[in-house]
């Protein structure tokens, strides 16, 4: 694994500035490698899978730093608003979130408090410890092999918009075969509202329960209103 300076550097070249996101996306990948006994991510590229929950700047480092890649499918994105990254050892079956606390920022601020408060965050989050920047929390994650690198599976078409789907990701209702979502004309995407009432039993909500055994649901499941939604689930 490179330093932490070597990965700021390659981090602003990448991202195109260096930012106080950058540096603690380096420090979360960091540590979350560490904690897998990842020495070398590039070597061993097809060993790890991360699911990052927030597109941001902390984002692209973590890529960086984990040599993960969206279109090497190896990079995974959920939607949840939260600094936190998912690290997935496919050797070992070993995995490891990193969620930034909510008390960092304050550290950061008395930390260098002469500093402007983006000067100050990129310095602090450089030098404080990885206890004072992170939770970390062992869970449990199912990568269907679907979702895996490498995946080939067959390709099945629409039967409402005719396009085609991959990787398992379509909806059968009725007998059909249906899109998650639907192109529409003057928007951007819709969802088959109609088959879904009629089909769905339930609405899903994302559980915001972590707990010391913690199994994390990162399949999308059917709901009425939005279909790629993720559960967690206390094991």
């Amino acid at each position: 694994m490179k330093t932490l300076a070597e990965y700021l550097e390659l981090a602003a070249e990448a991202h195109g500035h260096l930012c106080a996101g950058q540096v603690l996306g380096v420090r979360l990948a960091m540590l979350g490698l560490k904690e897998l006994g990842i020495e070398d991510p590039v070597a061993e590229r097809k060993r790890i899978v991360t699911y990052v929950e927030i597109d941001r700047c902390v984002t692209d480092a973590v890529a960086l730093v984990a040599n993960c890649r969206l279109g090497k499918r190896a990079l995974k994105f959920r939607d949840w608003g939260k600094v936190a990254a998912t690290f997935v050892d496919l050797e070992t079956g070993r995995a490891v979130r990193i969620a930034a606390r909510e008390s960092s920022k304050q550290a950061a601020r008395e930390m260098f408090p002469e500093l402007p408060k983006e000067a100050g965050q990129q310095k602090a989050y450089a030098a404080l410890s990885g206890e004072v920047l992170f939770d970390k929390e062992w869970v449990k994650v199912a990568v269907p092999p679907e979702d895996l690198p490498g995946f080939k599976g067959p390709r099945v078409v629409c039967a409402e918009c005719g396009e085609g789907i991959n990787f398992k990701r379509e909806v059968v209702l009725g007998g059909r075969t249906f899109a998650v979502r639907v192109p529409a004309k003057n928007t951007m995407f819709r969802y088959p509202a109609r088959l879904l009432r009629r089909e769905t039993r339930r609405p899903l909500r994302p559980s915001a329960v972590f707990s010391s055994a913690l199994e994390l649901n990162f399949d999308a499941e059917l709901a009425p209103d939005h279909l790629a939604t993720a559960r967690l689930e206390a094991d």
